[in-house]
């Protein structure tokens, strides 16, 4: 693991998380009026994009304690930051491939104020980060299971949200705020499929990243 990028990612990280997440509770904007997944004080905590940001926030903070106070890194804080990072690569990929191209409010507009840290540069240089500077030989592919566990509770929690305020099939986007049941019930589980799939595909994605560059610097 190179130490040295290693804690200056993730101070630059908790940082980046810390000013987002003031923006968007005190609904503070520097880049024009942010219209789509934008919400000020607790309401702003139902969004995976919130949760999954703060998580990685709290994450590199316990590895930057251990970094620097301890000097290594016990295997469950690994396992740990794989969950944390599949959480903010799954928000990544989310807005990216579906969420900016599908809004009426054009592309960019999920990238404005605190959407900038939370949609684009926190979850890129989480990434970024354990796959080159975190490099580590204990975890196991398990690991890739555990790394999904924040997607599969939210999961659980969106769509009990949306069920419980289901009427005639059909829900309001008050409730549904990511529109995946705007299709009604079989949309719901169809999104959960398929969010299933992707959430493996980025943690295994990542797992095998980060030991290709273990196997290459042992070479």
């Amino acid at each position: 693991m190179n130490i040295k990028y290693s804690l200056i990612s993730n101070i630059i990280i908790v940082l980046m998380v810390v000013i987002a997440t003031i923006m968007m509770f005190t609904g503070f904007s520097f880049m024009g009026e942010s219209v789509v997944l934008s919400s000020s004080k607790l309401s702003m905590f139902k969004y995976f994009t919130v949760d999954s940001n703060l998580l990685m926030g709290i994450i590199s903070c316990i590895f930057i304690y251990f970094l620097v106070k301890k000097k290594t890194i016990p295997k469950w804080l690994y396992s740990l930051k794989l969950l944390g990072t599949v959480g903010v690569s799954l928000t990544f990929f989310t807005v990216v491939f579906y969420l900016a191209p599908t809004t009426k409010y054009g592309y960019f507009s999920m990238f404005l104020n605190a959407n900038l840290f939370y949609h684009l540069l926190v979850p890129v240089l989480s990434m970024i980060t354990f796959i080159f500077f975190e490099k580590t030989s204990f975890l196991e592919f398990r690991d890739v299971l555990i790394g999904m566990s924040s997607m599969i509770l939210y999961g659980i929690f969106y769509l009990t949200n949306v069920f419980i305020h289901m009427e005639h099939g059909k829900v309001s986007y008050i409730y549904d705020w990511y529109f995946f049941a705007q299709g009604g019930v079989l949309g719901c589980f169809i999104v959960l499929a398929i969010m299933l799939v992707v959430t493996f595909l980025i943690s295994y994605s990542l797992w095998k990243g980060m030991r290709k560059n273990v196997s290459k610097r042992r070479v």
